[in-house]
């Protein structure tokens, strides 16, 4: 271990020359595209080479899928976008190079928020750098839409079913959304810390509680999660978020609940975050901070060259200014102590406020839809139930609690088998 700590330091004080990497991302909506190339002209102003392997399909699946086989042949890119369980598994797996030693070298750890780092550790090793923090549970509302039709914002789910009934008399889609499971899951979720609550949110999904996965505050958040399925657009079959996003912009629905991944969205459509577009917390979830970290994870290498390129890269993507220059275009938050939030939209600034707020109170939660609170599996098979509920008139609340227990039990109990 201590010769690969000095291999590692010594390499990163060889002379920079033009490095070359290849990245695997899903970042490939307007928004998140703008926001690689953020990062594509940063590596080319250093003289490097980017090799873009980006996979379509939100929520990563057929990412994980392209990666998979590319791991199992032995040719994995240099570096990939991994965060939540799935960068845990993947390290479990052995495939990650260890970045503690760069860390601890190049003084890391006292830049990055306690959240960021015990979330990319493992076993005392990090396994990523961090790129940035995204919140999960926002609502956004077309100020215009609300304006014109005399409407407030709705602070809690009741408000919330209130406003929508009065939308769709006026023939007004309330509710911009896709039937994509991951979509589905992440407006569950914020049901569920808005109707359940913090406590309510902790034990189903971090702890797991039998109980309370079947308990009465479970099926109240499914009922009121099912309610929520007459709001949706005529043509919500096959919509991507973006394309919701976009019927949000143009007034075509009044309402998205989503993370602020859609502020990025807005931007590359003009529209402003926090003027045209109002952002909020979700309803209920005033003073909860339901997050989603994004990292990028290096793959082993034998190659001197190949490992100096993933020195070279994690070193950029620690550096103030490419956080806050990628940040600004994505609809994150840098994922470092004190960043500069001057030239950051209202809404990004409400985000880090209210993160700071949210970690001096405990009530920073790891999102169960983003895969921050949940094994991959686990979070597959939460998934599949919700989306079967969400789409089924008839299904019944109770049944679906029980479902829901038993998915999570039977990924549970397979990998503690392992």
């Amino acid at each position: 271990m201590k010769w690969l700590s000095f291999s590692v330091i010594a390499l990163l004080s060889l002379p920079v020359c033009a490095s070359q990497v290849e990245v695997l991302h899903w970042w490939t909506s307007g928004g998140e595209a703008r926001a690689v190339e953020v990062l594509k002209s940063e590596w080319a102003e250093q003289g490097n080479q980017w090799n873009d392997f980006a996979v379509q399909g939100g929520g990563g699946k057929s990412a994980m899928t392209v990666l998979k086989s590319r791991a199992l042949a032995a040719n994995p890119p240099e570096a990939a976008h991994l965060k939540g369980f799935e960068l845990h598994e993947w390290g479990s797996l052995g495939f990650l190079r260890d970045l503690t030693p760069m860390a601890e070298h190049l003084g890391w750890y006292p830049q990055l928020p306690p959240m960021v780092r015990d979330t990319l550790s493992q076993n005392g090793a990090l396994m990523a750098v961090p790129t940035g923090i995204h919140r999960v549970n926002w609502l956004w509302l077309n100020r215009k839409v609300f304006e014109r039709q005399g409407l407030k914002p709705p602070t809690d789910w009741a408000q919330f079913v209130a406003v929508a009934d009065k939308l769709k008399e006026k023939g007004i889609t309330p509710l911009a959304i896709g039937n994509e499971p991951w979509q589905i899951a992440v407006l569950f979720e914020t049901v569920a810390l808005g109707e359940g609550g913090k406590t309510f949110y902790r034990k189903a999904f971090l702890e797991q509680d039998s109980a309370t996965l079947t308990g009465p505050d479970m099926v109240r958040v499914l009922t009121r999660f099912q309610q929520l399925r007459a709001y949706v657009p005529e043509k919500y079959a096959g919509l991507k978020w973006h394309q919701a996003t976009n019927l949000l912009e143009s007034g075509g629905a009044a309402m998205q609940v989503m993370g602020d991944w859609v502020k990025g969205e807005l931007s590359a459509g003009n529209y402003r975050p926090g003027e045209d577009i109002e952002c909020l917390p979700s309803p209920g979830s005033q003073g909860l901070f339901s997050y989603n970290l994004d990292s990028i994870a290096m793959f082993k290498q034998r190659d001197p060259a190949q490992l100096q390129a993933q020195g070279e890269l994690a070193r950029l993507l620690m550096t103030p200014r490419f956080q806050e220059a990628f940040n600004r275009v994505k609809g994150s938050i840098p994922a470092l102590i004190k960043p500069d939030m001057s030239k950051f939209d209202r809404c990004a600034i409400r985000s880090y406020q209210d993160f700071l707020h949210a970690e001096q109170q405990d009530n920073l939660l790891p999102s169960m839809a983003e895969g921050m609170a949940v094994p991959t599996n686990m979070r597959q098979g939460i998934m599949d139930v919700l989306s079967s509920f969400f789409n089924d008139a008839r299904a019944n609340p109770e049944q679906t609690a029980q479902q829901l227990e038993r998915a999570m039990r039977s990924t549970r109990s397979g990998a503690e088998q392992k």
